[in-house]
């Protein structure tokens, strides 16, 4: 994970935690979440969940070894880890997100790809430690989507060169 542009209301303000940081949260609504682990928990019961049928796991009985689906796959969602249930034409602006954890922002709330590269550029957003990236770059991010938080290119000689998934996609979109 690295970087992901968020889709979110324009007056949409983050939730902090009581110590004053940014309340991770995943990039789906809570329930969404909740009725994707219920359909899960209901295959698992069932018998007919695609986990029982995966390759990598014909040796196994996993029913026998966790009767319970939250014994193989974890509690249930917890609803402050996951955005509002927004409409979805209520999402008319961006917000640059770290998604290395559930999902912090590290810009504002902007109107357009092109404001938000600016922000980006100008206030010297991390791309990747302590790595930052152009206008030029963030905005062929922002249009991508996505980014992971950094490539190890491999070259014919053994050598390495690493650089910010940020800088990889715009070069790569370009």
């Amino acid at each position: 994970m690295g970087r992901s542009v968020r889709r979110v209301p324009k007056d949409w303000e983050h939730p902090r935690k009581p110590d004053g940081r940014y309340q991770p949260m995943f990039d789906e609504s809570f329930s969404e979440a909740a009725r994707d682990w219920m359909d899960q928990a209901i295959q698992w019961d069932n018998g007919t969940h695609p986990d029982f049928f995966a390759d990598w796991n014909k040796e196994r009985d996993l029913k026998a070894d966790y009767p319970f689906y939250w014994q193989w796959a974890g509690e249930p969602p917890d609803d402050q880890y996951y955005r509002p249930d927004w409409p979805e034409e209520s999402r008319t602006h961006l917000q640059m997100y770290e998604d290395t954890s559930e999902g912090t922002p590290i810009s504002p709330v902007m109107e357009t790809p092109e404001e938000l590269a600016r922000w980006l550029a100008d206030n010297k957003a991390s791309t990747f430690a302590d790595m930052t990236a152009t206008y030029e770059q963030w905005l062929g991010m922002i249009q991508r989507g996505h980014a992971p938080s950094m490539i190890i290119t491999q070259h014919a000689d053994g050598t390495g060169t690493m650089q910010s998934g940020v800088e990889f996609i715009a070069e790569k979109s370009a």
